[in-house]
C-alpha cells in the first residue's frame, strides 16, 4: 500500500524534503510554498537552490538527486514493514495537523491513518506517577475513549502508558505519537500497548524515518503532533522541570484547550497542571469536565456514531454500596485514591474487626470488580 500511495502522490516528493540533511520541517514547508509545487524543488538547479538561502548540504543533497535515492529507499522499507507514508497533499493527512505552525512534512503510519482525523483528546504526564495519577490517567481515558474520543499519546513510561491502557480498556482507539521510527517500540515493555493499539483500531504514528533509535531530542520535539491532532490536552500529573510542559505549552501555541486534573499541593507532580489551573486551565476532574468543552458538532458527531443507546449512560457503582460485604467496607475505608497501603499496614490496622482470612477474602473481590488495584509490592490503592 505505502509503495502505491507514494507512486500516485507527491509523496515521494514530501519524504525526499523529510530527509534532506539540515532541512527541517518549517523551511522544507518554506521552500516549497517558494516553488510552488513540490515536485518542481526537485528539478531546480543547484544555483537557483542556493539562492534560497539553504544550506550548502541541502542544497547538494537535492540538486544531486541524494534526497530522492534516500526517499524511494524509505518507500521500500515502508512497503515491506506495511507502513503507510502519509503527506500534507493525502487526503488521509490530518487537517488539524496543518493547522500548526510546523507541522512535520511526512507522517509515518502503522495502523488505521483514518484514526488520526478522528476527535480526540491527548493525555500526557510525568513518567513517574503517583497511584493517584496512575488512576486518573487510566479512568479519564477509558471514559472519554468509551465515549467515541480517540486518545493520543506519546507511549512513554508513566502517564501516557495509563492514557493508552484505558482507552485499550474501553475497546476505544488510541493513537501513539512516537519519537522513534514506528518499527522501533520504546519503551520495549510497551510492546503489547503496541499490539493492542493496532488491534483496537487505533494508529503508531512518527515523523521519523524507519529504524530511527530512542534520540533524547526526538522526544519533545514529537510533542508538538500530539497536541496538534488533538482538540485538547489533558495534564494528569506533572514536575516543575516535566517535558509535558512542552506539550501544554504547544497546544497553547495551537490554540487547543488545555484540561489539567488538580493534585495535591505538597506533591511534586501536581506543579504543572496546578499551575496550568491557576493560568486558565480547565479543571477535570471527570470526563464531563472534558466533554461540555467540546465543539457542538464534535459531541453531534460521536453521539451518532455511538448510537442511540449511548445516551443511557450506565450510573456509576458507588464505592460503598450495599452490594459491599463488611469486610470489604472496611477495607475500603483504610484504602487511598492517592497513595498506596502495604498488606501488612491493612492487616495492622483491621486487626481485631477483620480476620486475614477476610481480608485476602475481601481483596480478591474489590480487585475483581475493580474497586481495588494492586501496586507491585504487596501494595493497595482504592480504585477511582
Amino acid at each position: 500500500m505505502a509503495t502505491a500511495h507514494a507512486a500516485t502522490s507527491n509523496a515521494i516528493y514530501w519524504l525526499a524534503l523529510s530527509l534532506t540533511p539540515g532541512l527541517g520541517p518549517t523551511r522544507g514547508r518554506k521552500l516549497r510554498e517558494r516553488f510552488g509545487h513540490v515536485q518542481d524543488i526537485f528539478h531546480a538547479s543547484l544555483t537557483e537552490l542556493e539562492a534560497e538561502n539553504l544550506q550548502a548540504q541541502s542544497a547538494q543533497h537535492i540538486a544531486l538527486g541524494k534526497s530522492l535515492e534516500l526517499a524511494h529507499d524509505e518507500v521500500a522499507k515502508a512497503a515491506a514493514a506495511g507502513v503507510l507514508i502519509l503527506c500534507r497533499d493525502d487526503a488521509n493527512w490530518p487537517a488539524r495537523l496543518s493547522e500548526i505552525y510546523d507541522p512535520p512534512l511526512v507522517l509515518f503510519v502503522r495502523g488505521n491513518a483514518e484514526a488520526l482525523s478522528h476527535p480526540g483528546i491527548a493525555i500526557v504526564g510525568t513518567r513517574h506517577p503517583t497511584p493517584y495519577g496512575i488512576g486518573m490517567a487510566e479512568r479519564l481515558s477509558c471514559d472519554l475513549a468509551s465515549r467515541g474520543l480517540v486518545i493520543f499519546s506519546g507511549m512513554a513510561r508513566g502517564v501516557d502508558t495509563y492514557g493508552h491502557r484505558g482507552a485499550l480498556k474501553a475497546k476505544g482507539k488510541t493513537v501513539a505519537v512516537f519519537g522513534t521510527g514506528v518499527d522501533v517500540i520504546y519503551p520495549r515493555e510497551n510492546k503489547k500497548i503496541a499490539d493492542g493499539i493496532l488491534e483496537c483500531g487505533g494508529a503508531l504514528v512518527s515523523e521519523f524515518p524507519l529504524g530511527s533509535f530512542a534520540a533524547p531530542q526526538n522526544f519533545p520535539i514529537r510533542n508538538r503532533i500530539i497536541s496538534g491532532l488533538s482538540l485538547g490536552v489533558l495534564v494528569v500529573e506533572a514536575g516543575e522541570y516535566s517535558g509535558t510542559r512542552i506539550t501544554a505549552r504547544c497546544a497553547l501555541e495551537q490554540s487547543r484547550e488545555i484540561f489539567a486534573v488538580p493534585g495535591n499541593v505538597i506533591s511534586r507532580n501536581s506543579w504543572g497542571p496546578n499551575t496550568l489551573i491557576k493560568q486558565g486551565a480547565k479543571l477535570t476532574a471527570t470526563w464531563e469536565d472534558v466533554w461540555e468543552e467540546l465543539p457542538a458538532a464534535v459531541k453531534q458527531q460521536l453521539e451518532s456514531e455511538r448510537g442511540p443507546e449511548a445516551s443511557e449512560e450506565k450510573p456509576t457503582s458507588s464505592l460503598f454500596g450495599d452490594e459491599l460485604s463488611p469486610a470489604e467496607k472496611k477495607l475500603l475505608s483504610i484504602l487511598r485514591q492517592d497513595e498506596s497501603t502495604h498488606i501488612d499496614e491493612i492487616m495492622e490496622r483491621l486487626e481485631g474487626h477483620v480476620s486475614s482470612a477476610e481480608v485476602f477474602t475481601a481483596l480478591f473481590e474489590l480487585e475483581m470488580s475493580g474497586k481495588v488495584k494492586q501496586m507491585p509490592g504487596k501494595n493497595y490503592v482504592k480504585a477511582f
